[in-house]
């Protein structure tokens, strides 16, 4: 016999965990086209050459690699990013400028597996590419305000940067030619903490002492918006590169405020670099007021030279990743996920074998109002299926036997709070529906 497993840092998703899953997914897709992004989709697999040194020498490392049957080097895709900027070289003639797309599809790395993080999970993203305009970045800040608030959260924030910001002080610091290093060292200043950081910043990018200590003053200037703001004006002084990021980060507050979006929900910190090399711009981190530890559920930020290693055609491009999974585990650490394993609220018990075509026809009268429903398949004791549609998460329970079928009408229970009403079967089960509707709309 052949043990039944799943490989370390894979999961199976049964019904209840994949119900709630699929409530994000829908979620994100209403937002995302309610501000105009379409679907796109491309292939798991890509040639090597295309993932590889797109990220960071930490994503090559984790990129799932191997030759296929044409022995070709190919790799599964690590983000969707990355897959979109081939996308849009090649695509581009097409779909023309500017191009807003959303892909929600499946990613793999090979990383150490923790909580709410595996090696094979769902990314949402969105993007709009071909244009430089900060209003897209203004756009892509609203848009994971909406898709937040969609999802249900009120408590959380979204953090912002601006890679030009920390470029122009890394210039002033005559630490310009090794920003990568640098920026991707204090990227895990949350995470792996100052001392650290500043050892991996002189390790790394050959930084002194004293100007990994000036990084990480940057990185540690706090308060409000605007006492940030005014601290980074000296800081960034004389750096074109630094003061247009600065400029930046102020409109982009400006433009959300008047769309309604406070400071406690948009917050610049400068610690955040985003560890990917691409991004060049604005750059965003968000994170749960509730749950801060489980780090970032949507990032992204503004990447102009993504594309121009596969097109001549300048396409720059800014957007955001909702990360799906390590969002559904904060959920259910903080108890938001319903625990359900049916997508129908309603459950008819199969218990009087002649009646089976007036169960169904029941059914179908159901649904066509748009309730979802499921009739058990066999004639079994109602006690039983009651315990079936109870560890199911039934809401609702429609029980007609011979008396009740005799007289046109059946039972409506409540299966939350254990009462029932007999209800008529006339007039297309209208009595009937409109009390289904009314007990799934009470809380």
């Amino acid at each position: 016999m052949i043990q039944p497993r799943t490989l370390k840092g894979f999961r199976d998703y049964l019904p209840e965990a994949m119900m709630p899953r699929e409530r994000l997914i829908d979620a994100a897709k209403r937002v995302y086209r309610s501000y105009g992004f379409a679907p796109i989709d491309t292939p798991a697999l890509e040639l090597a050459e295309i993932l590889t040194g797109k990220g960071s020498d930490e994503t090559d490392r984790q990129m799932y690699r191997f030759l296929d049957h044409g022995n070709r080097d190919v790799g599964l895709r690590f983000d969707l990013t990355v897959p979109l900027a081939r996308f849009a070289a090649q695509h581009v003639g097409t779909l023309g400028t500017p191009f807003k797309r959303y892909h929600i599809a499946t990613v793999w790395r090979g990383e150490n597996a923790q909580r709410g993080r595996y090696r094979e999970f769902m990314q949402c993203d969105f993007d709009t590419i071909g244009t430089k305009s900060l209003v897209s970045d203004i756009e892509t800040a609203l848009v994971i305000h909406d898709l937040m608030r969609e999802i249900g959260f009120e408590g959380f924030q979204i953090r912002l940067n601006n890679r030009k910001v920390l470029s122009g002080v890394l210039e002033k610091l005559d630490l310009a030619d090794k920003s990568t290093e640098v920026l991707r060292a204090l990227d895990k200043l949350a995470k792996n903490g100052r001392e650290k950081v500043a050892e991996e910043m002189i390790a790394a990018a050959g930084a002194t002492a004293e100007q990994a200590d000036q990084v990480l003053k940057l990185a540690e200037v706090s308060g409000s918006n605007a006492e940030i703001m005014k601290q980074l004006e000296p800081l960034v002084a004389g750096s074109e590169k630094g003061e247009e990021g600065l400029s930046q980060l102020r409109d982009l507050l400006e433009a959300t405020g008047a769309a309604g979006v406070t400071d406690a929900r948009l917050a610049i910190d400068v610690s955040i670099a985003r560890g990917l090399d691409y991004y060049t711009g604005t750059i965003f981190e968000t994170f749960l007021d509730d749950l801060p530890g489980i780090g970032s559920v949507c990032s992204g930020g503004r990447y102009d030279n993504l594309a121009s290693l596969y097109t001549k055609e300048q396409l720059p491009g800014v957007g955001a990743s909702l990360g799906l999974d390590r969002l559904l585990a904060a959920m259910e650490e903080l108890g938001l996920v319903e625990k359900v394993s049916t997508p129908a609220p309603v459950f008819i018990p199969y218990f009087d074998e002649k009646s089976l075509n007036t169960y169904l026809k029941l059914a179908a009268q159901l649904r066509a109002a748009g309730l979802g429903v499921e009739v058990y398949p066999e004639a079994k004791k109602l006690g039983q299926q009651l315990k079936y549609a109870d560890r199911r998460g039934f809401k609702v329970a429609i029980i007609a036997g011979d008396r009740e079928l005799a007289e046109g009408k059946c039972q409506v229970k409540n299966l939350m709070a254990g009462e029932a009403t007999d209800e008529s079967l006339a007039d297309g089960a209208a009595a009937v529906i409109a009390r289904i509707e009314k007990i799934l709309a009470s809380p």
